[in-house]
């Protein structure tokens, strides 16, 4: 498979990872032949990149992670949450960590895997996997620095329902410093009436937007003010937020760009040890991403190497039919070769 920009992709190529609708079911399968009518759909749903079948690259796969039954229950159970406290009824705590107890099991039989965030995110499904994969990316952090089952239980929980305060609505009180409406603190509250959740899973919630030298939302806290938990799930939301595409249009980053980015907030708005932990486990060069290397020549990134998420293996395929020429070049080897541009 080839990991491109929907505008570079053609009539007749077959899709190669499902589009999951909003409530978890799938909206296009994979291995569907796209048409004009799904191409233009999934340009209006808000589909930027999308991962195609390519003969040449047909052993290339993302490195899941979490299983397609743990992707559509979580989704699944962040929809009808949400649902409820959009609408004030009750929601069910138990089925939240019933979903985090998957995904636990998920990431502990794949802990050498390289994180790379590759569903297809429509304007519909965004909400649930941005929430889903700021607790994948969370809980994968936490396992790496040693927290034990129950830590790990509750910063899952805490970066799934992180959000949980924006559904209620009042976001025009969040450009308010101090204010008691802030998303953060609707969210601390919600989490708070749940009794089966341990307090610091509210305080997730409460602080995901504070920042390390004391400048962030909604209490200025900084360094050690800030739970543990708030500082990694402030990290794996701020990765997913630079790699999203913005509403009306705004441009995302590559998770090579977003990486670089966020290097630049070490030590002011992000946890610079717990930021190291996160470049360990992500990949910002996935599998299918098209690359221009050192050397002028272009090709698919087909693999990557546990810790050095830059130094990836590059396919490099030249001429067509029967005289195709096909080399592989291991970044971690040759030394004095580096990925130049994105090629997608």
């Amino acid at each position: 498979m080839r990991y491109v920009s929907i505008d570079n992709v053609e009539t007749g190529q077959h899709l190669g990872k499902s589009v999951y609708s909003s409530n978890g079911t799938i909206l296009l399968s994979a291995g569907v032949q796209l048409t004009v009518f799904m191409i233009n759909t999934l340009n209006r749903i808000g589909v930027t990149m999308i991962y195609i079948q390519d003969e040449q690259f047909a052993d290339v796969e993302p490195e899941e992670i979490l299983s397609e039954a743990t992707k559509q229950h979580m989704i699944r159970e962040m929809s009808d949450t949400f649902d409820a406290v959009r609408s004030g009824k009750e929601w069910n705590p138990a089925r939240i960590t019933l979903s985090v107890e998957n995904l636990l099991e998920d990431i502990i039989g794949a802990r050498e895997v390289q994180v790379q965030l590759t569903d297809i995110k429509t304007a519909d499904n965004a909400r649930y996997l941005h929430a889903m994969n700021v607790c994948l990316l969370s809980a994968i952090i936490g396992m790496n620095i040693g927290m034990n089952q129950q830590q790990l239980r509750d910063l899952a929980i805490g970066a799934l329902l992180h959000d949980v305060g924006k559904v209620s609505g009042g976001e025009a009180f969040d450009l308010i410093p101090g204010s008691k409406m802030h998303h953060t603190w609707r969210g601390f509250e919600l989490i708070k009436s749940k009794r089966d959740f341990n307090l610091m899973i509210a305080h997730v919630a409460l602080q995901h937007h504070e920042r390390m030298d004391g400048t962030g939302q909604p209490r200025g806290l900084s360094h050690d003010e800030i739970h543990r938990y708030a500082r990694i799930v402030t990290i794996a939301n701020t990765y997913d937020n630079l790699i999203t595409p913005k509403e009306h249009g705004g441009k995302s980053l590559l998770p090579h760009e977003a990486c670089e980015e966020m290097m630049a907030m070490s030590g002011t708005a992000l946890d610079h040890d717990l930021l190291v932990e996160f470049t360990r486990i992500i990949s910002i060069y996935p599998n299918g991403t098209g690359v221009r290397l050192s050397t002028r020549e272009t090709g698919v990134v087909v693999s990557q190497h546990r810790g050095l998420p830059g130094r990836p293996v590059v396919r490099i395929v030249r001429g067509s039919g029967d005289s195709l020429d096909v080399k592989e070049v291991d970044l971690a080897n040759a030394t004095t070769v580096f990925i130049e541009a994105v090629m997608n």
